[in-house]
């Protein structure tokens, strides 16, 4: 890896911007740059929580250059204006989207933690084992999230599990397994979870919905399962959300009105969401989340592409046609300019629309929040897996919530679950997750996670099929001709850390 003690410093500096998650006055106190970490943390414990604030800030720098981007683009689903990664034509030279150094930012804070922290037991009466071990699962959760996200864009990846802290530490990693790295985040949240330290919820709202809780640790753990086709494990992750009897566990919003389901996007923290990267008016902590998303500004970067306003198009006309309130569709998860009828571009109403059902956002208000989990997509996650164990009735009525819902008609209304293949349930749950979940970037791994399990056995009808009936940025003989190589599912390493670290190599296409 390049540098990770340049990325670190890098970090720092960033929180030396102020630009941090609520009262980040009070948590935050940043030494030089120029200095070794080591040197002035861990000395209290606002310097732990300082480090940990730090690893979400790094996040929420992420949402627009690399979490939507590699969440979104590649499935189709969304365009962007002039990317080269939605056209399958990404270059090992292009650090925009190659880079994997700010994960590793990421990863090298959580590892300090883990390896520090301890220290502060013998510098801060205040600070005790239970905080300790709080922090701990926390940081253990910000590692592993990082590495899913790496083996999910890279596959193979260099694995460290120790800060980098003195100029003597080498920095030349070789690439690890994927294997080795899902086992490594298996490894890492079961460890948090069989501390009993991580937390229900905090005692600010915005930190229960904003930092890693139990819940987000479960909800992550249900992924990672799905991904590595660990299925009954990822029914039990899935419900031990879902079925807990906790008070603070969070919870579908099962109303079926637009103002129920849209308060999970505006204001935000819903009950219903499990974790999100957090912005606040009030603290003057504004993204640019409405303007990449917009329909009318200059510097408007996402749409959806053609069939994706279909599906949205078709979900308003059904609840048009039944005189019954659009959920999810019209100003729900979509807008668009003109009839509806037709439209061929749409829009993400989700980050522009405000409180009120057809205004847009002003200036002052672009604070909206980024979903990382939210219990409509580990309802889903559960239909996978209960559909990937032959349980297709009860699939279809974990389906059915979501459905039932956003006021659309049932799953048996169209197939019977009874006698539905394997790829037909699949492509039931993936059009779901399209519409309930755009662009919350989660699009292209849901395509990947489904189309490459069993040795791809549904890559042409999850994968290159479903990239040509999305993507409108390409043409279809490219397409195909890149999607025939499964290495091409994967990115580049960046040509600077291939230069830097002779123990790397290129993925195989684009060598």
């Amino acid at each position: 890896m390049k540098k990770i003690k340049t990325l670190f410093y890098s970090f720092l500096l960033c929180l030396g911007c102020g630009a941090c998650l609520s009262s980040c006055t009070e948590w935050l106190e940043v030494y030089p740059q120029n200095e070794q970490v080591s040197d002035y943390y861990w000395e209290n414990k606002e310097e732990v929580e300082a480090m940990l604030n730090g690893c979400y800030y790094y996040y929420r720098d992420m949402v627009t250059t690399n979490l939507i981007p590699y969440g979104e683009l590649r499935a189709g689903q969304i365009v962007s204006r002039g990317s080269s990664l939605q056209e399958f034509r990404v270059k090992e030279t292009e650090k925009s989207i190659a880079n994997w150094g700010p994960f590793y930012a990421v990863i090298n804070v959580a590892n300090g933690v883990l390896k520090n922290a301890e220290k502060v037991l013998a510098n801060d009466e205040t600070y005790d084992q239970n905080m300790l071990n709080a922090h701990k699962a926390e940081a253990y959760f910000l590692r592993a999230l990082s590495y899913f996200y790496l083996v999910r864009n890279w596959k193979d990846v260099p694995l460290v599990l120790d800060p980098y802290e003195d100029d003597a530490q080498s920095y030349l990693v070789a690439k690890s397994s994927e294997d080795s790295v899902i086992m490594q985040i298996k490894s890492d949240i079961t460890t948090a979870l069989n501390s009993g330290a991580a937390k229900e919820y905090y005692a600010k709202k915005w930190e229960t919905k904003g930092r890693a809780t139990k819940w987000a640790l479960y909800a992550l753990m249900a992924d990672v399962c799905l991904w590595s086709e660990d299925y009954q494990k990822a029914e039990l992750y899935c419900d031990s959300i879902l079925l807990s009897a906790s008070a603070h566990a969070p919870k579908l919003l099962t109303t079926p009105t637009h103002n129920a389901w849209f308060s999970i996007f505006n204001p935000g923290n819903s009950n219903e969401s499990i974790l999100e990267l957090q912005w606040s008016e009030e603290e003057e902590q504004l993204c640019n989340l409405p303007v990449l998303f917009s329909d009318v500004d200059a510097s408007r970067q996402y749409s959806y592409t053609r069939r994706m306003t279909e599906l949205f198009v078709d979900e308003y006309t059904y609840t048009q046609q039944k005189m019954t309130e659009a959920v999810r569709s019209m100003y729900g998860g979509f807008y668009c300019s003109g009839s509806y009828v037709t439209a061929e571009t749409g829009y993400c109403w989700k980050y522009i629309g405000s409180e009120v059902l057809t205004e847009k956002r002003t200036s002052e208000h672009y604070d909206v929040n980024f979903i990382l989990y939210r219990v409509a997509e580990v309802i889903l996650m559960k239909a996978e897996a209960l559909i990937m164990q032959g349980r297709h009735a009860e699939a279809a009525a974990e389906i059915n919530k979501l459905r039932l819902r956003a006021n659309l008609p049932m799953v048996e209304d169209d197939l019977d679950p009874a006698t539905a293949s394997q790829l037909d349930m699949l492509t039931l749950v993936l059009n779901e997750r399209a519409t309930e979940l755009a662009g919350e970037a989660k699009a292209w791994y849901d395509m990947l996670r489904m189309g490459r399990r069993h040795n791809y056995q549904y890559k042409e009808s999850l994968i290159t099929a479903r990239v040509l009936e999305f993507n409108q940025s390409a043409s279809t003989s490219w397409l195909r001709s890149v999607l025939s190589d499964n290495n091409a599912l994967y990115l580049p390493v960046w040509e600077d850390e291939l230069e830097n670290n002779p123990k790397l190599t290129q993925n195989p296409y684009y060598e």
